[in-house]
């Protein structure tokens, strides 16, 4: 893959053998976040899980104290006074088994988030081809399965991500943007690795946070010594 001049510029203050302490990661990856756009700063947690077994698996929710600097679009399903509810909340979009021909039929996905209440799963179901892969499938575990619409869109517009293991046991997460100052990176990037520390499954042996990178969209990747998180 070739780089261009400003990440090659950048990559030379970053040595790629070190493991570096939180603050100074952080604070290297706003030096090297270069580009002309406000760069999505990303932590990526390779685990000790084996995620092929269901009692190594990692799935959750968090809110970020500074949020992600992301303005994000909700659906809901929902119906009758909960679909009042989620659009009182301001969600983006609500409704219910209308919005599926729109979907299946017409490929619409202009939204980051879908928040569902329990009694729509039935309906929610029938995208599971096309939300699954994507990511966008309601989850109790993420807290976007709920008869408290209201809450679940408060705390995605407030900054609320998910996590959860790739097919390679590795997360990846977005924890803020360039612009943001070190402090509210590494408040964010603290409560994150709190999450996720909780979430350990009780069947992982050995060490469990194998390593932890920290980058911006354009810039190298910082690695953190994940001894001193644990």
């Amino acid at each position: 893959m070739k780089r261009g001049k400003k990440y090659l510029e950048a990559a030379k203050a970053v040595d790629r053998m070190t493991l570096y302490d939180t603050e100074e990661a952080i604070s290297l990856v706003k030096k090297t976040a270069v580009s002309k756009f406000d760069e999505t700063i990303e932590v990526h947690i390779r685990t000790g899980c084996d995620g092929r077994h269901a009692d190594q698996q990692i799935r959750g929710a968090v809110v970020l104290p500074h949020g992600t600097g992301k303005s994000v679009r909700v659906l809901v399903f929902a119906k009758d006074a909960k679909a009042d509810e989620a659009k009182a909340a301001g969600a983006e979009f609500v409704g219910a088994e209308e919005l599926i021909p729109r979907i299946q039929n017409e490929g619409w996905l202009d939204f980051d988030v879908v928040v569902a209440t329990p009694d729509m799963m039935g309906v929610v179901g029938r995208l599971g081809r096309i939300l699954g892969p994507k990511g966008l499938m309601p989850n109790p575990k993420a807290g976007t399965v709920t008869m408290d619409v209201t809450k679940a869109v408060n705390e995605i517009k407030a900054g609320k991500i998910e996590y959860r293991l790739d097919k390679t046991n590795i997360i990846h997460v977005p924890i803020g943007k360039a612009s943001f100052s070190e402090e509210q990176l590494a408040d964010n990037f603290q409560t994150l690795i709190e999450a996720i520390m909780k979430a350990k499954p009780s069947a992982v042996k050995g060490q469990f946070l194998r390593s932890v990178s920290i980058a911006s969209t354009m810039g190298p990747g910082v690695k953190i010594n994940p001894a001193k998180l644990s």
